[in-house]
């Protein structure tokens, strides 16, 4: 051992050894001096020149105590090595031994550092900085610091910075002069100015840091009403202002041309409800769109009654969303159908415009083959068929996962209804869809390991009351609270330390990213939030999603709100922000807000005899 320090075979460990230290060598028995004195070396690692050194002998010839004649070199790695062979007491061959360690650098160097507010977040992130921002550092020994020897920059431009002196000689204080950018990546470093062939007097030092929020709001505060009323407002417009003009569809995204989405457009109709009870359009302009709309969809391409993802919003035609899925989508189709059943409801049979539409929409509902999608009396339910195609995309409509709805209203269907068998061994998968499990002291009564993506528990549920559903697999309600409590805690925890996850950052779902598009959920994550997941969740996490919503309007909404709301999603580790909306994101956010503050959408829904009569068929209570 050199001093009171244990020299480990991993000689990374053994650093900050003295110059003068001497090293203790304890054997398990006596060794020959004369043949140890051959058998040991100590020599430089880089160079290999050897070290003199003199021995002493105690305790019976079991401890050996070298010094080195001398000062060792400060800052230098050297290896001890005993040959094997060593002759003595000893019982059986000795193998050999050698060991590295490194002398302490002669030039001061860092020893610690506090900065203000920061936690560190693992994966080699310090996170939360304050944005006044302000460090102690101390030092090995008493150093004459300079502002030269600091420097702080954020994407490579310089930050002006103030040097104070500590309480002695080793520490100082390091303040910018301005307060940083927040949510930012910077690095401060400590630069060693010795020329070449000078010795060395300051350790180089590195540190990566990101600021937390500012300390000032984006935005002037609001009442809690007042806010909501304003994320609603302007998230209706997406589906208002950016609706297809020839058809009243609703854009995939915001650059979607005339490219319009069947589900996303379920979500629209039920926004425009939204609408007319907030005051945001008159009730005739929600008719008249809606009129325009449903006569659209009466004449768009349809396979045995179901839409496609994807249609031009000019022509009606199929636009395809793969290769081979250019023909019906069930699950958008279900999606649209809870929308349009939603419009039904809310609709005055007794004014005659809206009464006329009542009967177009019941025609539509009524002509979607659900049993058809059985792929020849299956007990379940497929997710595509194509004229071109047929059944080649193969996939089965299993749960758990956003398809309840499908065979909710496959069941309620008045023309083309599905068997209760298709319900419990389709999708419930006879039971194998429970999982039971407990995730961050949350039971899950349904689903993969911790929920999945957040739009699991927002799509069916937009006109689908969750508050007392029930059958024999789950609570709905329950099942929706685990999960958005779930995803919340996950972020709290944040095992993979992505800046920003906090409790008021939380919520993975489906979503564009850095990198395209991606299902984003607590197994696979990459760093990105998408406000609708937590702002949809309202319903089921009231106080925790409010606090989240605060946060992305007040502390992230010059980056994160715009024209139709807030922006698709975020990474605050990579400083990426998407500049895009979804239709599907947009959607539940001004619907799951609603039906927390008046149950709305979930009221008119489960008006539908049909509905009731659907779930009645298949166990459910409600």
């Amino acid at each position: 051992m050199a001093g009171s320090l244990v020299l480990s075979q991993d000689y990374d460990q053994n650093s900050g050894i003295e110059t003068n230290e001497s090293i203790t060598i304890y054997f398990s028995s006596a060794v020959d001096q004369v043949n140890l004195e051959e058998s040991i070396q100590i020599k430089e690692k880089e160079s290999g020149q050897s070290v003199n050194f003199n021995l002493n002998f105690f305790s019976e010839n079991k401890e050996v105590r070298i010094q080195v004649i001398g000062l060792m070199k400060p800052g230098t790695t050297y290896v001890l090595e005993i040959e094997e062979g060593l002759n003595g007491a000893m019982e059986g061959l000795f193998l050999g031994y050698s060991v590295n360690y490194t002398t302490q650098s002669a030039a001061s160097s860092l020893v610690d550092f506090e900065i203000q507010g920061a936690e560190w977040i693992g994966n080699r992130r310090w996170a939360n900085e304050a944005v006044s921002f302000s460090l102690k550092l101390t030092f090995s020994k008493p150093t004459a610091l300079t502002l030269e020897h600091l420097e702080l920059t954020q994407d490579g431009v310089a930050k002006e910075l103030l040097l104070e002196a500590g309480d002695d000689d080793a520490s100082w204080f390091v303040k910018s002069a301005d307060k940083l950018k927040d949510f930012k990546k910077h690095t401060f470093t400590i630069k060693d100015l010795a020329q070449a062939a000078e010795p060395k007097v300051l350790e180089a030092f590195t540190l990566e840091f990101y600021t937390g929020k500012s300390e000032e709001n984006k935005f002037p505060a609001l009442d809690d009403a007042a806010l909501l009323t304003l994320i609603q407002e302007q998230t209706f417009k997406y589906f208002w202002d950016f609706a297809h003009p020839s058809s009243g569809m609703i854009r995939e995204r915001n650059t979607s041309g005339d490219l319009v989405t069947t589900g996303g457009t379920g979500f629209g109709m039920m926004a425009l409800i939204v609408g007319i009870e907030r005051g945001f359009i008159s009730r005739s302009e929600g008719v008249e769109r809606w009129r325009k709309v449903v006569d659209f969809l009466s004449k768009a391409d349809r396979f045995h009654g179901a839409w496609p993802h994807w249609l031009d919003g000019n022509t009606g035609k199929v636009i395809p969303f793969s290769p081979k899925d250019d023909g019906g989508d069930l699950v958008e189709t279900a999606l649209l159908a809870q929308g349009l059943l939603t419009v039904k409801e809310y609709l005055d049979p007794n004014n005659p415009k809206e009464n006329e539409m009542i009967g177009q929409i019941n025609k539509l509902w009524e002509e979607v083959e659900w049993e058809w999608y059985t792929r020849g009396g299956q007990n379940k339910l497929f997710w595509h068929w194509s004229p071109n195609h047929a059944w080649d995309m193969n996939l089965p409509v299993t749960g758990y996962n956003e398809a309840l709805i499908v065979y909710v209203l496959a069941a309620a269907s008045p023309t083309h209804a599905i068997d209760p068998e298709v319900y419990h061994q389709g999708w419930a998968r006879s039971g194998a869809m429970v999982n039971g499990n407990t995730y961050f002291d949350q039971v899950l009564p349904l689903g993969p390991e911790m929920g999945g993506p957040l739009f699991y528990s927002h799509y069916s549920f937009l006109g689908l009351d969750p508050r007392s559903l029930q059958d024999q697999y789950a609570n709905y309600w329950d099942q929706n609270v685990s999960h958005s409590k779930i995803h919340r805690a996950y972020a709290v925890q944040n095992s993979l330390g992505f800046v920003g996850y906090s409790a008021e950052m939380w919520g993975l779902t489906a979503s564009d990213n850095q990198a395209g598009y991606g299902a984003h959920s607590p197994t696979n994550d990459i760093g990105v939030v998408t406000p609708t997941a937590a702002l949809s969740a309202m319903p089921y996490t009231p106080e925790a999603s409010m606090e989240a919503l605060k946060f992305y309007y007040y502390s992230l909404g010059d980056k994160l709100w715009g024209e139709y709301g807030f922006y698709d999603a975020f990474n605050l580790t990579d400083d990426w922000f998407a500049d895009s909306y979804l239709a599907i994101d947009q959607g539940p956010i001004i619907i799951m807000i609603e039906n927390h503050r008046s149950g709305l959408l979930w009221n008119q829904f489960m008006k539908n005899e049909q509905v009731k009569a659907g779930l009645d068929k298949l166990g459910f209570t409600y």
